[in-house]
């Protein structure tokens, strides 16, 4: 494939930046630092003001409201908003409504599909629970049919967006007799219905998760999306969505890490001109520019009607292992700097730096633990049985 970009693609990604550069106020930017992976009301606003100017539709067929741009455009788009860490309607967007368009009734497009490109409807994903997370298909939380209702009981946990969203996409067990893989089905819950509790769970990079209780949770059963126990089927295919991942986080990462060498003097010179800085600079920058062709390469191939779903697992593992590379080598350039919080004067890089080593454990684990990626890699890529 041609790693380059058309001229016409060069001028989309100039009009995101110009767009970001238009409404990315100090206090936005503070905000996004701030939350990291969470929202507040700054981000919310400036979704809604996406939604109201058509950019939350990059990649959705124009039938469903969208621009209906290939997945590089789309590609293009998250790796901007990625580059300044600004909220782009996460799964909602790539993996919830997609799988609509596809098994939702046409009820349920008319009513969530308009609102999710306006920003506001906004999912959190229900899937983990304390019992079955890489072995997903052991979750427990019932769902049981009651005339023209469906009641839920059970706990998710790591729902890490359910305490600024307006509904849960939810996986439960709809019939316990079946084989695990065959008895689950997939709802929409509005997360303020009665008898959902919502309990922050503090991560060690700082991020909120939640777990969600479910107590006799009553939603009507046209909240059913597709047909029912059919949901780990709809569930895979909403995570084959999910291959679009932006690298510009760890570009921003590293340049933190080249600005604080060039700007720090050291027995008489500054750090970027040590040869063992540079050395490992450099093989940081080699990273980076790999994850950014593994990630241009998982655009094309959607591009191209293909499902990179191997080469997503590459990039997952890629990526999140090089968020702790450059953590790693931030401490030992930085020293005791590198500790500093954002509240700091002395802080490196307003303290990212900090965050980016407490926080690059979650993403180890965050959307499937990298030891099941590799799993995916040698079984799907290479053909290696199961051991």
């Amino acid at each position: 494939m041609d790693f380059s970009l058309s001229p016409e693609q060069e001028q989309f990604k100039k009009q995101v930046h110009d767009f970001i550069q238009q409404h990315l106020t100090p206090q936005l930017r503070d905000e996004v630092e701030r939350e990291q992976y969470s929202i507040g009301p700054l981000g919310k606003k400036f979704v809604r003001l996406m939604g109201q100017q058509g950019w939350l539709g990059i990649g959705w067929p124009q039938q469903y409201g969208g621009q209906g741009r290939g997945a590089i455009d789309q590609w293009l788009f998250l790796e901007e908003m990625d580059l300044e860490s600004l909220p782009t309607g996460g799964l909602t967007l790539s993996s919830a409504g997609p799988t609509l368009m596809r098994v939702g009734t046409e009820e349920q497009k008319r009513e969530y599909l308009p609102k999710i490109l306006t920003g506001e409807i906004e999912f959190a994903i229900g899937y983990t629970e304390p019992e079955a997370g890489s072995d997903l298909a052991s979750l427990k939380t019932r769902a049981e049919r009651d005339g023209d209702s469906y009641v839920i009981d059970g706990q998710k946990i790591y729902t890490s967006a359910a305490h600024h969203s307006t509904h849960i996409w939810l996986l439960a067990r709809t019939d316990p007799d079946a084989p695990k893989h065959r008895g689950i089905s997939l709802f929409i819950v509005p997360i303020d219905a009665p008898g959902i509790t919502i309990r922050p769970l503090a991560t060690m990079g700082s991020e909120r998760s939640n777990q969600v209780f479910f107590k006799h949770v009553r939603i009507p059963a046209a909240n059913l999306v597709g047909e029912e126990n059919r949901g780990w089927y709809y569930a895979a295919m909403a995570l084959d969505f999910e291959r679009l991942i932006p690298h510009a986080r760890t570009q921003r990462q590293l340049q933190d890490l080249i600005d604080y060498a060039k700007n720090s003097v050291v027995e008489g010179r500054p750090l970027s001109k040590h040869p063992r800085v540079r050395h490992v600079l450099a093989r940081l920058a080699v990273q980076v520019e790999v994850v950014r062709l593994f990630s241009l390469r998982s655009a094309w191939m959607i591009e191209n009607g293909k499902t990179p779903n191997v080469e997503a697992s590459i990039l997952k593992v890629f990526i999140s292992e090089l968020s702790e590379h450059i953590a790693v080598a931030a401490q030992d350039i930085m020293g005791p700097y590198a500790a500093l919080r954002r509240a700091d004067r002395l802080a490196p890089a307003n303290g990212r730096i900090e965050r980016l080593y407490r926080g690059f454990p979650m993403s180890k684990f965050a959307g499937g633990t990298n030891q099941v990626m590799r799993n995916i890699i040698a079984q799907r890529g290479f053909g290696m049985p199961r051991s």
